[in-house]
């Protein structure tokens, strides 16, 4: 017997993860634990099927530490606020102007209705709103009062054109070329910011626009690439998919509706037998990191948690829950270059110290409060 890998019992209770202090009543009695890694040896059926009971219940308790922790972090903190500055160009006709209305709608109802952004952050530029001048006082507005914690998105819904060297999002009157949206972008203090442009030719706007701390995405690879896109409808439709949140955690990322954008613009061009016209491209300024960790807001209103941030101890905290949801995103997007045990015990680790900091949260304002 290899007595580097025979496992017993007084062992697994040793190497027992921490989390079951905090969850022990929601997970497996730890004699089912035990009785799993009783001694065995390696190269018999008896030691590979107690490994494989292990596996699973090791898979059970992150199950339900999963379920827990969603519980208990149900309650976003309002810290930080998303902003939404919506803007549909120039239509050209009757039928793209009630298709551009159509998926800004769809795109702020489920901002509201699913992620809890208020009316009062949320700005819709349409007709003749969504001129140079007024799209330059939304983000002057922006500036004012966005803060380097809260999170913007911009969506661009309309058409692009692209002279070889210039590119611009078509509004009524003078355009906005790439120049003048990166002064614009230039002006937010906020360190969390998404831009996404779903219109033809919008590809050449993303080297000019990638930032650090900045999403770029765009419908087109390319400036030439000037055909109308799909891409704005699948989007928008993401938010409100279910199917598009693939790790289940009741929020659709902007990393999950480009993917899912993606998907479904190079399945209808299949499915119609045509040539790939457009394709969707993102630019994560945040190592590969951001996108996954942005939403459109918070979560349920009737979950939210406030937190004063005035008070040095809750920034603190704040900041503290904030740097490990970004831990969480990074690990997800590394999941497939780990074996499924060393994902399975970070994420293990991640979430217990998401729960703990979450309640700390809590408790620290609940006294604040009193």
């Amino acid at each position: 017997m290899n007595p580097g890998v025979c496992v017993n019992a007084e062992h697994a209770k040793s190497a027992e993860p921490p989390f079951s202090r905090v969850f022990q009543p929601f997970l497996p009695a730890p004699s089912a634990w035990s009785e799993a890694s009783r001694t065995g040896a390696p190269g018999c059926s008896a030691y590979r099927e107690k490994r494989k009971a292990l596996r699973s219940l090791r898979s059970l308790r992150l199950t339900a530490l999963l379920g827990m922790c969603a519980l208990l972090c149900a309650t976003p903190v309002l810290a930080q606020q998303s902003h939404l500055l919506v803007i549909t160009g120039v239509p050209g006709d009757e039928e793209h102007a009630k298709q551009f209305q159509k998926w800004a709608d769809a795109f702020v109802d489920a901002a509201k209705k699913k992620d809890s952004v208020p009316d009062a952050n949320i700005t819709l530029l349409t007709d003749r709103g969504a001129t140079k001048e007024g799209v330059e006082k939304a983000f002057a507005d922006l500036a004012a009062q966005v803060k380097p914690s809260d999170a913007v998105v911009i969506l661009l819904i309309g058409h692009g054109s692209f002279n070889g060297q210039q590119a611009a999002f078509n509004l009524p009157g003078p355009d906005l070329t790439v120049g003048d949206w990166g002064k614009l972008l230039g002006k937010l203090p906020s360190q969390r910011v998404a831009f996404i442009n779903t219109s033809s030719s919008s590809g050449a706007f993303l080297p000019a626009i990638a930032a650090p701390g900045r999403v770029v995405i765009t419908a087109t690879k390319t400036g030439g690439e000037r055909n109308e896109t799909q891409f704005p409808e699948f989007f928008t439709a993401a938010f409100g998919d279910p199917t598009a949140d693939r790790d289940r955690n009741g929020h659709v990322s902007i990393a999950e509706a480009f993917d899912y954008a993606k998907a479904k613009v190079v399945q209808a061009f299949q499915q119609k037998g045509n040539l790939l016209t457009e394709h969707a491209t993102m630019d994560d300024g945040g190592e590969g990191q951001l996108a996954a960790s942005m939403f459109l807001g918070i979560g349920r209103a009737d979950a939210a948690l406030t937190a004063d941030t005035s008070d040095p101890a809750v920034k603190k905290l704040v900041d503290e829950k904030d740097a490990i949801d970004r831990q969480i995103a990074a690990l997800k997007l590394r999941k497939s270059s780990l074996t499924e045990a060393q994902y399975e015990e970070q994420m293990e680790k991640l979430l217990t110290e998401l729960a703990l900091k979450t309640k700390a949260i809590r408790d620290a304002q609940s006294k604040k409060d009193k």
